[in-house]
């Protein structure tokens, strides 16, 4: 049975109205989980560094990510906005973000999607009763048509180049940050960034290269290990599933096995946006996880790609696999406890069944009161 299992948001406010942001913002992405799910058992199997490393089925790794994953994203978040029509000029429109910029374009899925059902949204909604019989599809069809290349090309020229340039500004604060010796601070910068889906382009465009050249002075790197940790995530999945809202956790251990073992970190990105204010578990737990990495002196020999436990273990070097570890386990402990409380120890959603039932309690009292009172009012049969 499909489904998006989106839990419905509930109140008005700053707070619900930033869960119900956040929820949108899931809603595009974990229709396609099983896509990402894909992609990262083809990634976690044949890459090089893999379980049964195979460069011809490897090849399939960067397309995936690269071209379908976003246009994948833009779809659904077209669909939701304004059907199939919607969906399919989503994509349309994403496809002009995917080609304007070097990094996997989910951020501008999510924005071009949407945006190009709202506008063609608009002028079907303007233009529908004008229209003379017979012509539908054809006008259908062209506005469709001419709306989504000119928001491809939008896409390749404008929106492209805006975010390759907030993914430079968040490359640019974590290098400040390392460069000024306050490492730990830089989880405030790239746990968010990694929640937009720029992890990629932080790790590879800016710590990577940095660790790189660490290592070949030291032979080894902390900056290796600062977006690539398993611990915050495999934290704040551990925590939905003991306390988060009962319709998503059955989706969490598969969750859990590809994002713990098989690194595909963007598996548990849509369920920090269902609950914007998670963000705070992951950040506490990249911080004590770097701050435990730093004092014990741990560090990584080259990126580990995927960041699986698993690559964090073939990337470390001899004699240091305590540091690692510890720091891996205290921030998947720190995330899980400052998580487990943000959901409220399953409170919340627990006080809202209970509400439920006191409610359909009530009604039913109602619905018998109201019957015993109609038998009263009824006149005496003759």
């Amino acid at each position: 049975m499909a489904t998006t299992y989106i839990p419905t948001v509930q109140g008005t406010g700053v707070k619900a109205t930033i869960q119900r942001i956040g929820g949108h913002l899931a809603g595009m992405v974990m229709p396609n989980i099983g896509a990402f799910i894909a992609w990262g058992l083809i990634t976690a199997l044949f890459i090089p560094d893999g379980w049964i490393p195979n460069e011809k089925y490897a090849a399939l790794v960067g397309p995936i990510i690269t071209y379908l994953l976003p246009i994948l994203i833009g779809y659904t978040g077209g669909r939701l906005v304004h059907g199939q029509r919607g969906a399919v000029i989503g994509a349309v429109a994403t496809m002009g973000v995917v080609v304007g910029s070097d990094v996997p374009m989910f951020l501008g899925a999510m924005i071009m999607g949407p945006l190009a059902a709202f506008l063609l949204k608009q002028i079907d909604d303007r233009i529908q009763d004008r229209i003379r019989e017979g012509f539908e599809m054809l006008v259908d069809n062209f506005t469709l048509g001419i709306l989504g290349a000119a928001l491809a090309v939008f896409g390749v020229w404008g929106v492209g180049p805006v975010i390759d340039n907030v993914t430079n500004w968040f490359g640019d604060r974590v290098e400040n940050l390392v460069d000024n010796h306050v490492i730990p601070l830089a989880s405030i910068i790239i746990e968010p960034a990694k929640i937009l889906f720029l992890n990629n382009a932080i790790n590879h465009g800016v710590l990577g290269p940095l660790g790189a050249a660490e290592a070949a002075d030291k032979g080894k790197s902390i900056l290796f290990m600062l977006e690539t940790n398993p611990g915050p995530g495999l934290g704040i999945l551990l925590a939905y599933f003991l306390f988060g809202p009962k319709s998503l956790r059955p989706t969490v251990p598969a969750a859990i096995i590809i994002q713990f073992l098989g690194g595909i970190h963007e598996i548990y990105f849509p369920y920090v946006l269902m609950k914007p204010r998670l963000i705070l578990a992951a950040i506490a737990g990249g911080m004590s996880g770097v701050a435990v990495f730093e004092v014990t002196g741990a560090g990584l020999v080259a990126t580990p790609s995927p960041g699986s436990i698993f690559a964090y273990l073939a990337e470390t070097p001899k004699g240091g696999y305590f540091g690692v570890l510890a720091g891996v386990i205290i921030s998947c402990a720190v995330s899980m406890a400052v998580a487990s409380a943000l959901l409220g120890f399953g409170r919340s959603e627990q006080e809202e069944e209970e509400a439920s039932d006191e409610e359909l309690a009530e009604a039913q009292e109602r619905s018998r009161q109201q019957k015993a009172e109609s038998k009263l009012d009824a006149p005496a049969a003759s």
